[in-house]
């Protein structure tokens, strides 16, 4: 029963070459690393006002990532979960934005761009589009946040106006 994992898992990230010996597609030890062993999966609480959520997704190919951010009073991320259907490519690409998000300040994540992504991984062409869903992911989970904050400061400032 191990075997048979091992040799799916393997034929799943593509490191098996067809019976034949054609289509086989080998990817760098970073995405093998981060597809098996991918760091901050899960998720918070998404009415938290602390919580910024970002919901992306590849129609063309049926990815679909869940990014969130929890921020504290200063603007800093001091927490990152995520959840990704879809390849390996693309959870290792979740995986890796979580790592570097944690610990920045919302300003300095925005400055996060695919291509360093991909050149982290060293993703081929034809799987440049889930670092591009990694830095979607991480632009509209700072939105939302911003939006929630935009919210909750006018809810606090319509309060005390009535008081």
């Amino acid at each position: 029963m191990m075997m048979l994992r091992q040799t799916s898992r393997k034929a799943y990230l593509g490191l098996r070459a067809s019976p034949l010996g054609f289509g086989r597609r080998l990817y760098h030890e970073n995405v093998i690393d981060h597809f098996e062993n991918p760091r901050n999966v899960g998720s918070f609480n998404r009415n938290d006002p602390n919580v910024g959520t970002g919901l992306v997704g590849a129609p063309s190919c049926g990815d679909l990532m869940s990014l969130q951010i929890k921020v504290d009073d200063s603007g800093q991320i001091v927490d990152t979960r995520f959840k990704t259907f879809g390849c390996g490519s693309a959870i290792a690409s979740s995986s890796v934005a979580s790592e570097w998000i944690k610990g920045k300040t919302l300003e300095e994540v925005l400055t996060i761009k695919n291509a360093e992504i991909a050149k982290h991984l060293s993703l081929p062409p034809v799987k440049l589009h889930c670092s591009m869903l990694a830095e979607d992911a991480i632009k509209s989970a700072v939105r939302d946040y911003k939006e929630k904050q935009a919210k909750a400061n006018a809810a606090a400032a319509g309060e005390t106006v009535k008081a």
